[in-house]
């Protein structure tokens, strides 16, 4: 947070400076150059305009001036609308005229290959080390809605303006952050910044975000992400925007692998890995939208209503069937639909002996003779139970002239009486109606459904303190060498690190593999030792369910028969003699060094769950225990850890420690681990010695 408070000062002069050059000024305003004059002349930006052409004395009745320098006075913001070929030239002009801002509209440059790769980075370290910020290149530029700054050729400003709102937007395409644009003006959206980043030589998508978490004109952020350069930058721009309480709304393309190397080749972008992506939201409460209608619900919603204080909701209407929706789809997203009091609910069949007042409250057609019963239903509800949110299902009452004054009244009464409770109201109304109840703080659905899923969604929003955007240093860093370690090697590390490992001795002959299986006793199992098989099974390198010296010592030549056999290049250091654990539930954990976050924590159930289900969750590193916790949790096969059918539940937080104490290996070895992995973790009740680590891989990162 501290990078982005200390460029807050440079960003803003970019995004809001108080004069403007266009190089490449054209007298058309059809084209590259002359869109942005026109629009700084047309709608109003009150600021000095420079167009700058040495071909031209003036352009669009203004002076026109050879080059930057010869100006001669203050430029904030420079807007390049020259080939490719003369951007080097032109930033240097702009360097040399001390402009703060630049952008670059030039496409040409990392999107077409390695040269154009490397000229982007000298212009971005130009850049940097003159201290001047650079949008660009390859981008629609941006606009400073409420401040009247149009430094884009975007032709979107031209068929309709976005009015000024408290919605900023931060898109790395253009041509889809022109598309939201217009799709913000046709649904009414108000605008604060609209921003595109293009191929980010100097400022990113996560400046832009940090920037509007900062900025007080905006209370909500929307982004569309193709991928991500710099995972900490991110992170730390994402912490910056929970913590400030703005909600960050996000579209993040590339979630399979056709999509994934669609944005790379469009962006020249690092696309990751998308569940990696998901994990890292998560963390700092975004809400992902999953398409362009859902993107606006959100970030409009979000800035309309805010967040309610929890899961709990009021659910009132009219139609028994409509209210079972509610219900239904309210519990399919964890919304809290707590039934009120027997006294409330007495209260209520006074008034409507036939009504259904649980909740959903069904007040039925009554309504229509007592129109009262609209708001004394809502008070009794909410004096009742003290919902966090409350939604009304009034069919389509909201369409008719003579309810209006009702359903105003009703809104307005509420929202005074309970100023914290999240309203929501589900009916018919006409543009200009809903926008006086969202001025109320109130939201509107036509559809409940999408009602119930967006009040879901807000009340996911996290708050209070986030995570840490970056892993901290180590006070006791640890050095692995390169390659993948034999598993003694691992499970010896893990145990300093706190994991709980399997009793297990390593053996070198038959006659101490006989040894350590009766000084175990019990069941035990025999592994080849070999850092060459890190899959010791599929060489036939695991004998399991011995009993006595005689079948241990067997084992051990049998095993090491068999992997020679198959693998005659490998090298094998012995065996490893464990005892055989009995029940309990196969989970895995490991860490993978992701390339754009990292060091990234998984957990999930082992064994053939992890192929076939792919259920797990991931944390990007550094995690609390509550984070270790809420891993196990999101599970969606959580209630067979839980105890299912009458199983005794495992041992959570022995799982929680492990995970910390893995991941506080990561954090220690730093950027020496390639990857670690526990498979499987047996996890167990806690009277059985809760869970305990039984194979492990570890793997040393190449310098």
């Amino acid at each position: 947070m501290d990078f982005f408070s200390s460029q807050a000062e440079s960003l803003s002069a970019l995004f809001a400076p108080r004069s403007i050059a266009v190089v490449g000024a054209s007298s058309s305003p059809q084209k590259i150059g002359g869109i942005p004059v026109d629009y700084q002349r047309r709608f109003g930006f009150d600021g000095a305009l420079y167009p700058v052409n040495p071909k031209a004395d003036r352009i669009q009745d203004l002076q026109a001036w050879p080059t930057l320098s010869a100006i001669g006075r203050p430029v904030d913001l420079a807007i390049l609308a020259v080939p490719a070929a003369l951007v080097d030239g032109a930033l240097d002009d702009a360097i040399a005229a001390k402009v703060k801002g630049v952008v670059l509209f030039s496409s040409g440059f990392a999107e077409t290959g390695a040269d154009g790769m490397a000229a982007q980075a000298r212009l971005g370290d130009k850049a940097r080390a003159a201290g001047v910020r650079l949008v660009g290149p390859n981008c629609l530029g941006f606009m400073n809605i409420a401040r009247n700054v149009y430094a884009t050729f975007s032709p979107a400003p031209g068929v309709g303006r976005v009015s000024a709102g408290r919605i900023g937007l931060v898109s790395q395409s253009g041509a889809f952050g022109a598309y939201a644009y217009s799709m913000a003006r046709a649904r009414g959206v108000g605008l604060s910044l609209w921003a595109t980043t293009g191929n980010e030589a100097d400022v990113q998508f996560a400046d832009c975000l940090a920037w509007l978490a900062q900025d007080p004109a905006t209370d909500v952020i929307m982004g569309y992400m193709e991928g991500c350069r710099d995972g900490p930058r991110l992170r730390a721009a994402l912490a910056l925007a929970q913590a400030n309480g703005k909600p960050v709304v996000m579209v993040k393309v590339g979630s399979t692998a056709l999509g994934a190397q669609a944005a790379a080749s469009h962006t020249a972008a690092l696309a990751g890995d998308d569940a990696v992506y998901d994990a890292v939201f998560r963390q700092y409460g975004v809400l992902r939208a999953r398409n362009l209608t859902e993107f606006f619900d959100l970030a409009h919603s979000a800035a309309v209503a805010g967040r309610p204080r929890d899961r709990s909701i009021g659910l009132f209407t009219l139609s028994g069937g409509v209210g079972a929706l509610m219900a239904d789809e309210a519990s399919a997203q964890g919304l809290d639909v707590q039934p009120l009091s027997d006294a409330a609910q007495d209260t209520l069949r006074s008034w409507v002996p036939f009504a259904a007042p649980r909740n959903p409250v069904d007040i039925t057609g009554q309504v229509t003779n007592d129109m009262s019963l609209l708001e004394r239903s809502a008070r009794v509800m909410l004096d009742d139970r003290g919902f966090a949110s409350w939604m009304g299902f009034l069919a389509a009452a909201g369409a008719s002239d003579a309810f209006w004054p009702v359903l105003r009244e009703l809104v307005g009464s509420l929202r005074a009486a309970y100023p914290d409770t999240l309203l929501a109201i589900s009916t018919l109304l006409a543009p200009e109606r809903r926008a006086e109840l969202e001025a109320m703080r109130c939201l509107v659905f036509a559809d409940p459904s999408d009602g119930i899923r967006t009040i879901a969604a807000l009340a996911g929003l996290k708050t209070g303190a986030p995570p840490s955007a970056v892993p901290a240093l180590a006070s006791n860093p640890l050095k692995l060498s390169p390659g993948t370690m034999s598993e003694p090697d691992a499970l010896a590390l893990l145990a300093e690190a706190g994991v709980p490992v399997v009793e297990h001795r390593v053996v070198r002959s038959a006659d101490e593999a006989a040894a350590a299986a009766e000084a175990i006793g019990d069941a035990v199992v025999v592994k080849i030792v070999s850092a060459d098989i890190p899959h010791k099974s599929d060489v036939g390198g695991v004998a399991l369910g011995l009993r006595g010296a005689a079948q241990a010592k067997a084992a051990f030549e049998r095993t090491r028969d068999r992997a020679l056999t198959a693998r005659p290049d490998a090298r094998l250091d012995g065996a490893l003699v464990a005892r055989m654990l009995a029940g309990g539930v196969e989970c895995i954990a490991g860490v993978h060094r992701d390339p754009v976050f990292g060091p990234v924590l998984m957990f999930g159930l082992g064994g053939i769950h992890v192929e076939t289900l792919r259920d797990v969750s991931l944390r990007a590193l550094p995690i609390t225990r509550g984070d270790a916790l809420a891993m196990v949790r999101e599970l969606r096969a959580f209630a067979i850890l839980d105890g299912a059918r009458g199983r005794a539940p495992v041992d959570l937080d022995s799982i929680a420690d492990a995970l910390c104490a893995l991941a506080g290996f990561a954090l220690r070895a730093g950027d020496s681990l390639d990857s670690a992995e526990i498979n499987p973790l047996i996890a167990r009740p806690r009277a059985d010695g809760g869970c305990v680590a039984v194979d492990a891989l570890v793997v040393g990162r190449a310098a």
